[in-house]
Parts: structure tokens; C-alpha cells; sequence
């Protein structure tokens, strides 16, 4: 049985630093990565990282600010979320996949249940 596990939220105030976990059990995946939804707005992709941690994709809005990791001897992946803005706030969400590509489109196959950011202006 797949499980995705987050851990890390919380609230924080802006300018702050948070990091986010996702421990993988049952399968061992080839793409890994985060998303976010904030209240009344659709879910939207935030990083990703393949197996060797070689390739990352970051959107826009997180680059420079956001950090995707991997430790493979674990199963898990992390998000450093640095100089945290109020916009940030939303629920965070762990997925993974098989395929980099179906991460990186937002159909991965597995999600995790979430946790929430906040970040307090």
C-alpha cells in the first residue's frame, strides 16, 4: 500500500523559513514533488525532482525562494521554503509518480494528504 506522509507545516511569519517532509512507504518512485491550493484558488504545481535529484522544476512564483530535495535512502523529499510571503499560504501537498513528466504536467498518481502554510504579514 502507497502512503505519502507530509510534515513540517505550520504558521509562520513573513520573511520566515519552513521545511516541508514527505515520507514515501510501499513504493519507491522515480519523480517526486510538491503542490499547493490556497483558499478559493485551484491547485497549482510548485517543484519537482527526479531519482538523482539531477533534474528539479520550480514554478515562477518559488524560484530562488524554494528548495526540492531528495534523500533516496529514506524515500523521502523535502521543501525548503525560504523568505515566505503571505501569498504562500495554502494547503501543500506531497505527489509522486513513476514518471517525471506526469509530476511536472500536476497527474501524478499518488498524492499525499496535505499540510497547511501559513504565513502571517
Amino acid at each position: 500500500q502507497v502512503q505519502l506522509v507530509e510534515s513540517g507545516g505550520g504558521l509562520v511569519q513573513a520573511g520566515g523559513s519552513l521545511r516541508l517532509s514527505c515520507a514515501a512507504s510501499g513504493r519507491t518512485f522515480i519523480a517526486m514533488g510538491w503542490f499547493r491550493q490556497a483558499p478559493g484558488k485551484e491547485r497549482e504545481f510548485v517543484a519537482a525532482i527526479n531519482w538523482s535529484g539531477g533534474s528539479t522544476d520550480y514554478a515562477d512564483s518559488v524560484r530562488g525562494r524554494f528548495t526540492i530535495s531528495r534523500e533516496n535512502a529514506k524515500n523521502t523529499v523535502y521543501l525548503q521554503m525560504n523568505s515566505l510571503k503571505p501569498e504562500d499560504t495554502a494547503v501543500y501537498y506531497c505527489a509522486a509518480d513513476f514518471g517525471y513528466s506526469r509530476v511536472v504536467s500536476g497527474t501524478p498518481a499518488y498524492w499525499g494528504q496535505g499540510t497547511q502554510v501559513t504565513v502571517s504579514s
